[in-house]
C-alpha cells in the first residue's frame, strides 16, 4: 500500500517539471488568416440571406493577408455541389490558398460536414459524429425533425491525412474532434504527420455562455498533449492561436466580424 500511495506522489512532481519544455523542432513559420464572420445562427442557413452573407465571407477573404486563409466549419451551409462555379471562383485566390467549411456527399450516400481547399485536390470530412446534431439514433427521427436541424443526417470522413501547404503540414479538425486526443493521434506520428492543428467551428448553436472558452481549452489541451500549435476559425468566436505550450497568442473577440 505505501508503494502503492508513493508512486503517484512521485509521477506528479517529475511530470510538472516536464511542462514548458519543447520536445519537437519547429519546421519554421506560416501566416495564417482566421476567419470570423460571426453570423447568427438564425440567419446561417436562411435562404433568404444566403447572398449576404455570401458576400461577407468574399470579403473577408479577399481582406485577408496570411499565405493560407482558414473559414469556420459549414460557412458555405450547403453541398458545395449545389455552389455556382462563378460564386466558387469569386471565394477563391489563386495566390493564396484557402479551407472553405462546406458539405461534400449527397443525399443517398450521405453528406460530410467537409473543409476543402479552394483551387486545389485536398478535402477532409468530419470523422467523430455527434448524435442528434450529426447523426440520428434509432428512433430519434422525430426529435431531430422538432428541433428542425438542416443536413442531420451525415456521414463519416473517409481519412486522416494532413494537408500539405506552404510548407507546413494541417490536419483539419471539426467542431468537438479536437476533444477526442485518441481519435488524431495516428495524425501527429510518421514521416508525414501534422505539423499545425486546424480547428474549425460554429458555436454559434450554443450561444456565448461559458462554451466558447471550454473549446479553446479543448485546442490547448491537444497542443500540450501532441507539442503542435493549433490555430482555430470560428463563426463566432473563440477564433485564435495557440502555440505548441498550450498558450493563446492571438485571439479575436467573440460576435466581432474580422
Amino acid at each position: 500500500r505505501a508503494i502503492a500511495w508513493a508512486a503517484p506522489a512521485l509521477i506528479v512532481p517529475l511530470a510538472g517539471g516536464l511542462l514548458g519544455h519543447d520536445f519537437t523542432l519547429s519546421t519554421g513559420t506560416l501566416a495564417v488568416s482566421l476567419v470570423q464572420p460571426s453570423i447568427p445562427q438564425d440567419q446561417k442557413f436562411d435562404p433568404a440571406r444566403f447572398a449576404t452573407n455570401l458576400d461577407t465571407l468574399a470579403g473577408l477573404i479577399d481582406s485577408a493577408r496570411g499565405q493560407v486563409v482558414i473559414t469556420p466549419e459549414s460557412v458555405v451551409p450547403l453541398p458545395l455541389a449545389e455552389l455556382d462555379p462563378a460564386t466558387l471562383e469569386r471565394l477563391s485566390r489563386p495566390e493564396r490558398p484557402a479551407l472553405l467549411g462546406s458539405f461534400l456527399g449527397n443525399a443517398d450516400d450521405g453528406f460530410v460536414n467537409s473543409v476543402v481547399a479552394l483551387g486545389g485536390d485536398y478535402h477532409y470530412g468530419k470523422r467523430h459524429l455527434l448524435p442528434f446534431g450529426e447523426f440520428i439514433p434509432p428512433g430519434f427521427g422525430w426529435f431531430v425533425k422538432a428541433m428542425n436541424i438542416p443536413l442531420d443526417d451525415q456521414a463519416r470522413g473517409d481519412h486522416q491525412r494532413a494537408w500539405a501547404v506552404a510548407g507546413q503540414r494541417l490536419r483539419p479538425l471539426i467542431c468537438y474532434e479536437d476533444l477526442f486526443g485518441e481519435d488524431i493521434v495516428q495524425s501527429a506520428v510518421g514521416a508525414d504527420a501534422a505539423t499545425v492543428f486546424v480547428n474549425v467551428s460554429n458555436l454559434a448553436w450554443f450561444g456565448t455562455v461559458m462554451i466558447q472558452d471550454q473549446h479553446l481549452q479543448f485546442s490547448q489541451m491537444r497542443a500540450l498533449e501532441f507539442q503542435r500549435p493549433v490555430v482555430r476559425s470560428t463563426n463566432t468566436g473563440a477564433t485564435a492561436v495557440v502555440d505548441h505550450q498550450g498558450r493563446v497568442t492571438a485571439r479575436l473577440p467573440p460576435l466581432v466580424r474580422g
